[in-house]
């Protein structure tokens, strides 16, 4: 589980594919305080570390996940946005998010609300009865 409050970023370094697979190597301040099986979201993408090597540390998506997030589109040199998972013990900001994800949306429009953003998503059908209103 994740709150949703974003803890730091990663920058891409390496971008490796193993069959439908692909791994990624990633620099944060935070790789240090990060250990093997390890839950990290990654722009909202939850992924397990399967290595930490100073400031760098590995992760790696599954066909599903390449094909249901935004993964499958990060190359060498991005930006991430990075979050741990949640304690039980730890102070909740934010929200209770699961980090699982069932699909892509494209957004199709954006209204400048002076300070804030409307947008406007589209996404399959078969997927309506999951959102929950704002």
């Amino acid at each position: 589980m994740f709150t949703g409050i974003i803890e730091g970023s990663g920058l891409i370094k390496e971008v490796a594919t193993t069959g439908s697979n692909r791994s990624f190597w990633v620099q944060s301040a935070l790789s240090s305080e990060f250990s093997v099986d390890q839950s990290v979201a990654h722009n909202g993408v939850c992924l397990t570390i399967e290595g930490v090597s100073n400031d760098l540390y590995k992760v790696t998506a599954i066909a599903e996940t390449i094909n249901k997030t935004s993964a499958g589109n990060w190359k060498p040199g991005d930006v991430i946005n990075l979050e741990r998972c949640l304690r039980p013990s730890s102070r909740l900001d934010g929200h209770f998010v699961q980090g699982h994800v069932d699909t892509k949306g494209l957004c199709k429009k954006i209204i400048d609300r002076e300070g804030s953003f409307e947008c406007t998503f589209k996404f399959p059908k078969k997927f309506a009865p999951l959102l929950i209103e704002k």
